[in-house]
């Protein structure tokens, strides 16, 4: 006794000793982290318990299940040779239930594998084998699981790619085929565009959006209504004339002394009289003045449709249009979404704005041009004005194109009309260009000349005047993009 005394007291003072060399508290600092340790494992022991608990109850009915070995707080410590034997909360067929219970998993006292937590909820008869009996509940071995697959092998590289060129090549064949439709859609939704600043302001000063659109919508077919009643009968009278006196006009032409001497010169009348007798005389071309014939018809009834068309696709897109930009928006990341909207605002006032200000640029067009050839007591002056006034709405060659086409309806008439045509044309455009267009334009779209040519130019070879149209808004779309997104992104890295 007297031996084991003083060893006691030898431990205490080399306690002592090692306390003082560590210094005071870390004791106490031990203890606590191992509380601390020994709370948070027991606060997950009974988390895990109480999700095993949950997934045995809500799949325990249906599917045989395998849970973990580990003990939970409800049910005694299980041993790799036993199992309490006051726990009635032994499941069979667990480590907890060697004997195999009801669905068995080997002879009496074979108890197979212990399981693991990773056993938990796997069903009983799919996995790997579990003990020697081969019951109900027997567990079959699939093997292990393969390697992923290889995303960067030229195999499947390929493959995507190949399925990617033929998903783009099945799209570009559906919209080629759904041509006449897509440009429909395309139109309509233009005209959306450039009524909706009407819409808005009406809804801004406390009316309905329906009422509003209904009144926006009754508005345009007025105007045109008026425009038509104004117009047409003319048109139509003077366009009946004009087809009357065309062989005095031929007649007037031939007998102007420039025409004579080149007629004198090269014989040029010799040879469009061999010409057209040559065409009378041919067979086919009887065919295909009936065929025009039809042709124009079919011309005809597939505008009336088109514009049908495009007024009701129209009113529908001009009630939906919020309905629509709130699905589109909503698609957006929410992060994103606030600088996605105000891009997408701004390119469709844009496209509004230069549509509304093509239009009043085509009708100041229109009127002045109606006003000289009335000055100059030219005929067919309602049908050119007309004319001068769709050919406007094209940019860059439209105005051009209504010059050329006033200038040659003048020299049948008289020469020096011809010339004072031309005279005002080159005048006016200079003020279009430097005047007007500035004015007009100055809150609209801001595109470079050389943008502005190429779009036109690009438009017109894609979809011609409808394509020539839309270009600027869209590259006017294109050029904010670059400048609100692009250029900052680049100066970024």
């Amino acid at each position: 006794m007297a031996i084991w005394g003083r060893w006691l007291a030898y431990r205490r003072a080399q306690r002592a000793r090692m306390d003082q060399l560590r210094g005071p508290g870390r004791h106490s600092r031990i203890g606590q982290d191992l509380d601390s340790d020994r709370r948070h494992l027991g606060d997950l022991e009974e988390r895990l318990a109480h999700d095993e608990q949950l997934e045995h109850d809500l799949l325990g009915s249906t599917l045989p299940l395998r849970v973990s070995g580990r003990p939970s707080p409800d049910t005694p410590a299980a041993t790799s040779g036993g199992v309490d034997p006051d726990s009635p909360a032994a499941l069979p067929g667990t480590a907890a239930d060697p004997a195999g219970g009801p669905q068995g998993r080997g002879p009496a006292g074979d108890a197979g594998p212990a399981t693991t937590a990773s056993d938990r909820l796997v069903p009983a008869g799919r996995g790997g084998a579990v003990g020697g009996g081969g019951g109900r509940a027997a567990r079959r071995d699939f093997g292990p699981a393969g390697t992923p697959f290889n995303r960067q092998s030229p195999f499947y590289v390929g493959f995507v790619g190949a399925l990617g060129v033929l998903v783009a090549y099945g799209v570009w064949q559906a919209v080629s085929e759904l041509t006449t439709v897509v440009t429909l859609l395309a139109v309509a939704f233009f005209l959306t565009l450039a009524l909706d600043p009407l819409v808005g302001g009406l809804t801004r000063r406390g009316l309905r959006r329906g009422f509003a659109v209904t009144l926006v919508f009754l508005g345009v077919l007025a105007v045109f209504g008026l425009v038509g009643w104004v117009v047409f009968p003319p048109v139509t009278q003077q366009a009946t004339e004009l087809a009357n006196n065309a062989p005095n006009f031929i007649g007037n032409l031939l007998q102007n002394s420039w025409v004579q001497d080149l007629d004198h010169r090269y014989q040029l009348l010799a040879r469009i009289q061999e010409e057209v007798d040559r065409r009378v005389a041919d067979g086919n071309l009887w065919a295909g003045v009936f065929g025009g014939v039809l042709d124009a018809g079919k011309v005809i009834a597939s505008g009336v449709f088109s514009t049908l068309t495009v007024l009701v696709l129209t009113l529908y897109f001009m009630a939906s249009l919020p309905s629509v930009k709130h699905a589109a928006y909503s698609l957006v990341p929410a992060s994103r979404r606030p600088r996605i909207m105000s891009l997408a605002e701004e390119i469709m006032r844009r496209v509004g704005s230069y549509a509304i200000g093509q239009v009043c640029v085509a009708a100041i067009n229109a009127c002045c041009a109606y006003l000289m050839m009335s000055w100059l007591d030219l005929r067919f002056a309602a049908v050119l004005a007309v004319t001068v006034g769709f050919l406007g709405l094209v940019p860059m060659v439209g105005a051009t194109l209504g010059a050329v086409v006033v200038a040659v309806v003048a020299f049948f008439d008289q020469p020096e009309k011809a010339l004072v045509v031309i005279v005002y044309f080159i005048v006016y455009q200079q003020i279009e260009n430097y005047m007007v267009m500035p004015r007009i334009m100055q809150r609209t779209v801001s595109v470079p000349g050389a943008v502005t040519i190429v779009a036109a130019l690009a438009g017109g070879t894609l979809l011609g005047m409808l394509g020539a149209l839309l270009a600027i808004p869209v590259a006017a779309g294109l050029l904010l993009i670059y400048d609100e997104v692009l250029v900052p992104r680049q100066r970024q890295h």
